[in-house]
């Protein structure tokens, strides 16, 4: 399946719908919720066994992503407010907690991920944000330079603050 072309429209879904997926170790989709097809646009057929990252968004830093994938790889849930390309081409913004799934002996077999829709509020935070890391990651021609060097801004942005990146997603984050 070829990656959409973006369009500057967003998508939207309730904030009492959860968009449901889980992947192998590998990250390739091994279920998909209704709610994950209706938002997205795909069938679910189009969906399993395709890698979880076909639904990443040119505005994502690859740097958000590193940290998603060291956190889970070593067996640690995360929060990330993430921005995501339907297969129409629009994008979508979830408040996603992605959570490594365990077998026998603690080992992963696979991650699970709840999607809610994010408050409006808690975007206006992160948006600066992710675009001050694509900025950073666009200035470096080798992919592993751009997103180390993304990462090294993020982890700059957390200490200036004082915070662990928990502490600053909830941070930005309203209680219901």
């Amino acid at each position: 399946m070829q990656r959409p072309t973006p369009v500057d429209r967003e998508r939207h879904f309730g904030e009492d719908e959860i968009i449901v997926s889980k992947t192998d170790p590998a990250g390739k989709i091994t279920y998909a919720n209704d709610v994950f097809c209706k938002i997205g646009a795909f069938t679910v057929e189009e969906l399993i066994g395709k890698p979880h990252s076909i639904l990443r968004h040119p505005d994502m830093p690859r740097a958000v992503f590193r940290l998603l994938w060291e956190r889970i790889k070593a067996g640690e849930e995360i929060f990330a407010y993430v921005k995501n390309l339907a297969k129409t081409g629009e994008y979508y913004w979830v408040f996603a907690h992605v959570t490594p799934s365990f077998g026998p002996g603690r080992q992963i077999t696979g991650y699970h991920s709840n999607r809610r829709a994010p408050h409006r509020s808690a975007l206006a935070q992160i948006e600066p944000i992710y675009r001050a890391l694509l900025q950073e990651e666009a200035r470096h021609a080798d992919r592993k330079a751009a997103v180390d060097a993304g990462y090294a801004m993020l982890m700059q942005h957390l200490a200036k603050a004082g915070v662990s990146y928990d502490e600053f997603v909830f941070s930005i984050t309203p209680e219901n």
